[in-house]
Formats: structure tokens, sequence, C-alpha cells
């Protein structure tokens, strides 16, 4: 042990910064779990505040909303989870397919525009398209539908089906650049041979490319289904303008939270629903990877 430390020491010494950061930035901030478990009082301080158990998370079981928000928050991302990875895998393959040095930036590019738009100019955005006095659908497309405007912002039927197109484009983006980079790995020999074979294009895709990204695919969808419980706060916040009257379809978790946090103002409520999160996410997260290293070792997260 001695001799390998005395070996690798500048390696090391280089990694000191790294672990630091970590301890700093990740594992230090984890002695704030203890606010869940205690009605603050900032005249006591958080180590003097009084302990009220499991008190805090009650308020996330009792509420009146708590099946809405906690539907809303699973729902909308599994059908985020299958859109993005559906809509991210055919942009790649299709990305590989119209692949040369000057078209493949280009279509990166193009895909990553979305995404690298903060979600409160994506809210702008979508709401340059649905407001009912100057928005492009009700001034422009519907007429010449022969549709009357509607007033999207007092219609909460059609906000699933919103939410999940701004999501997916303002993701698919990011994922599909992740899948396309995985994709343009693959050894070309194989897909010389499957010609040779008489392999349609189609074919080739099915038996040659999907199955090679396949581990990729499962360390994404892993890592998306450990967050099932957290929503893109500023989709669900911001693009629908925080409008009561859309909350049937727009409220959850996070959004609930920060609600109760400004009109209540109980940080421990808060740190509750957060610790909840992250402990439901985890577990959740470790069932998947159980399941998938049963069905494939090599393709398991851990």
């Amino acid at each position: 042990m001695l001799k390998t430390l005395t070996r690798y020491k500048t390696l090391y010494l280089m990694l000191i910064p790294g672990i630091i950061y970590l301890l700093i930035n990740n594992y230090a901030p984890m002695f704030g779990l203890i606010i869940a478990f205690k009605d603050i009082n900032f005249a006591k301080g958080i180590l003097g505040s009084d302990w009220v158990g499991f008190k805090n998370f009650e308020y996330l079981f009792k509420t009146a909303d708590a099946y809405i928000i906690t539907r809303n928050t699973i729902l909308y991302n599994i059908v985020f989870i299958i859109l993005n990875l559906v809509v991210a895998v055919a942009l790649a393959v299709l990305l590989n397919e119209l692949r040369s040095r000057f078209f493949s930036r280009f279509y990166q590019s193009v895909i990553l525009l979305p995404y690298l738009i903060s979600s409160v100019i994506i809210g702008y955005l979508v709401f340059s398209m649905l407001s009912a006095e100057t928005g492009l659908v009700n001034k422009t497309i519907l007429p010449m539908l022969g549709i009357d405007p509607v007033m999207w912002y007092n219609e909460w039927q059609y906000w699933p089906y919103i939410l999940t197109f701004v999501k997916v484009w303002s993701s698919a983006g990011y994922l599909c650049i992740v899948y396309f980079a995985a994709v343009v790995g693959i050894d070309q020999e194989y897909y010389e041979a499957a010609k040779l074979d008489g392999a349609s294009k189609m074919q080739q895709i099915f038996t040659i490319t999907l199955p090679l990204i396949t581990p990729v695919i499962i360390i994404m969808t892993l890592l998306q289904v450990g967050r099932i419980f957290y929503s893109d706060f500023g989709l669900f916040y911001q693009v629908p303008l925080d409008s009561g009257v859309l909350m049937p379809t727009t409220n959850v978790i996070d959004t609930y939270v920060y609600r109760s946090l400004l009109r209540n103002g109980d940080i421990g409520m808060s740190s509750a629903a957060g610790l909840y999160q992250s402990v439901v996410g985890f577990i959740i997260i470790l069932a998947s990877n159980y399941a998938v290293k049963k069905i494939n070792p090599e393709n398991s997260l851990f």
C-alpha cells in the first residue's frame, strides 16, 4: 500500500483539490438534513430549534392536493422519460445518417439550442405563442384553420400536451448528442459486414445501432428514473405563468413546496419535501438498477 502511494504520489496530490471540493460541495451541506426534523426558529438557530420528528412530512401527505401533486409529478416524468428516449435516439440515428464534418456540427448546434435556453426564456417564448391577445397561435394559425381563439391560460385540459411538447423540445437535444456520440463510436466494420449480407438500413439500425448503444440508453434512463419525484421547476412554474386555473394539470411537488414556502415561510416543511424526494428517488434508482442487473449485469449502472 505504501509503495503504491509513493509511486503515484503526484497523482494523489492532484486528486486532493477535487476531493476537498467534493466534500465541501456535496457532503458538508448534508448537515442541513436535520432541518427537515426541526421546527426552525431563527432566534434559536438550527441546532437550538425544537425537534418535531416527522411532523414536517405530514403536510405532503395530509393535504387535499397530495394525490394531485404526486400523480402529476410521477406521470409527467414517466411520459418525459419515454418520449425523450424515443425522440433523442431517433434524432441521433438520423444525425448519424446525415453525418459529415459540416452538417454534423450544424445539426448538433440546432438541436442543442433549445436546451441552452433557460426555462424563463422558454416561458416567454411559449407565452408569445399562446397569448390570447398577441399570440401567434390565436392571431395567425387558428384563424387560418377557421378555429376560434382559445384562452390557453384559462383552459387546463390543454396543458399536459403543451408541457410535454415544451419539455421534449427543450431536453431531447442534449440527450440526442449523448446518443449521437455513442452511435458515432460504433465500429463501421459492423455496418460493412451487414451490407455484404444484404441488410437494409432499418435492419442495420435495429440489429447493430440500437443493441450497441443500449448500455448508454440504460444509464441515461436510470439517471432520469432516479429523479422521477423531481420536476423541472421552470417548466411547471414559469411556462404556465403560475396560473391558478391550470393547477390541476401543472401543480407538482416542487411548485407546491415553493408556494407553501412563500405562503408559510416554513423552511422545515420545504426541507422535508426535498429529503422525501431524494430518499424515494434513491430507492427507485436502486430498484431499477437491481432489475437491470438481474436481466443483464453488463448494462447495470453499478
